[in-house]
């Protein structure tokens, strides 16, 4: 499928205002590989923004806003815009995950938290002060996401953060795979959009195992634990394989790290029969979680284990899933990169990272024309054609040209 067939849909629609993109210091370089297909994608023959001038400014070399997001010795901060906004249809793009950003306080160098992120965004969206003609957040790792409900004494910030930008002005908020999208009923008419990859995810693994065969008879789809059940469910409903489950059995009396210990991994589900299992969730934490029930797999019977996460974080480093590997309890772990990956990830033989950038200029562009985004965000026909086109090898191409000519 070649990617005018989906931007067809763009043609006779224009622009709701010139577009223009921030990005916040931790996402800078997603910002970057974003605004490059956009330029693309724009300057191709198939648009129609030739002399209109309902698209000035439609076709440019670079769509980003710079933006001075300085501190004083204090940690205070303020964001200054080094360009106009006034009247453009603005994307705020921001990763609260990445700790690589430091900024001195005290004269010490402290690594930015997702709280220093967030009020970083806040101070955008108060210096663009009502000039621009909407403002949309991307916020791909959704800030405070797992306080997304209450439980007893204690706070709900993903539904106050959600409330907090909508007062603020934003008029779309972005975000993927969202730990309880629910959270937007804190603000009813605004837009929130939540976008998952598992188009992404396949194609990574179609791209990075060659003699993968995605059917019923060599693959089972994992979930593991009972929230990320729908996710995994509707994975495996599209390839069209079985679906096993993993039931995680906590301590309750006890609260270790903010959160209730796991004291064993149940599995529900057929057995594996030397298939290969595909956990699909929506992040890599410490790791500990889906590397038990990777091990607990291969115990079981499973040919290859394969790892894929929305996001990767390994916040207790790669020590162990370095000598997982080495044990062989999986096979390779694919995350996408929404958020910030430690770099030497990228050097470890079992790491394979799916590009996200494509699939969010796709977002950005269909949203700036206010075009229906059914087909961006539900992807099942999509699936459906590379999963044709990869099992019977009915291609002009070779494999893998068709792998990389496919939509985002």
């Amino acid at each position: 499928m070649h990617p005018v067939k989906l931007y067809e849909q763009l043609e006779n629609k224009i622009p709701v205002a010139p577009l223009g993109i921030i990005a916040l210091p931790g996402a800078a370089e997603m910002a970057e590989k974003v605004n490059e297909h956009i330029v693309s994608t724009r300057r191709a023959d198939h648009n129609i923004a030739k002399n209109d001038p309902a698209f000035g400014g439609y076709v440019l070399d670079d769509y980003r806003i710079p933006v001075d997001l300085s501190r004083v010795e204090t940690g205070e901060g303020r964001a200054l815009l080094l360009d106009s906004v006034r009247g453009k249809d603005i994307f705020i793009i921001v990763d609260v995950t990445n700790h690589s950003i430091t900024y001195k306080i005290n004269g010490f160098l402290n690594s930015m938290s997702p709280d220093d992120h967030f009020q970083d965004l806040k101070r955008v969206i108060l210096a663009i002060n009502g000039k621009a003609r909407r403002i949309a957040v991307i916020m791909p790792f959704l800030y405070e996401g797992r306080q997304h409900g209450r439980s007893g004494r204690e706070s709900l910030d993903a539904s106050i953060m959600f409330r907090e930008l909508v007062d603020l002005g934003i008029t779309n908020f972005i975000t993927f795979d969202a730990h309880d999208p629910r959270i937007s009923s804190s603000a009813p008419m605004a837009s929130f959009d939540n976008f998952t990859p598992p188009y992404q995810f396949l194609r990574s693994l179609m791209h990075s195992v060659p003699d993968l065969v995605v059917d019923k008879d060599h693959i089972v789809v994992i979930s593991p634990d009972e929230g990320a059940v729908d996710r995994a469910v509707y994975f495996a409903g599209v390839i069209g394989v079985d679906v096993g489950m993993f039931y995680k059995r906590r301590d309750y009396t006890t609260i270790v790290g903010g959160k209730n210990p796991i004291v064993a991994h149940e599995f529900l589900g057929e057995e594996l029969n030397g298939k290969d299992a595909i956990i699909i969730d929506d992040m890599i934490s410490s790791g500990g979680s889906i590397l038990d029930t990777s091990r607990q797999l291969k115990q079981k019977g499973a040919a290859r284990v394969f790892l894929c996460t929305t996001f990767g974080l390994f916040t207790d480093g790669l020590a162990a899933f370095d000598k997982a590997y080495e044990e062989g309890a999986f096979d390779k772990v694919v995350t996408t990169n929404l958020t910030h990956l430690p770099p030497e990830v990228y050097d470890r033989p079992y790491f394979v990272a799916a590009d996200m950038t494509k699939y969010m200029a796709t977002i950005i562009d269909f949203i700036n024309h206010d075009a229906a985004i059914t087909n961006v965000s539900a992807p099942t026909d999509k699936i459906h054609k590379i999963l044709e086109r990869y099992n019977q090898h009915i291609a002009t191409e070779t494999e893998q040209e068709m792998l990389e000519n496919t939509e985002f």
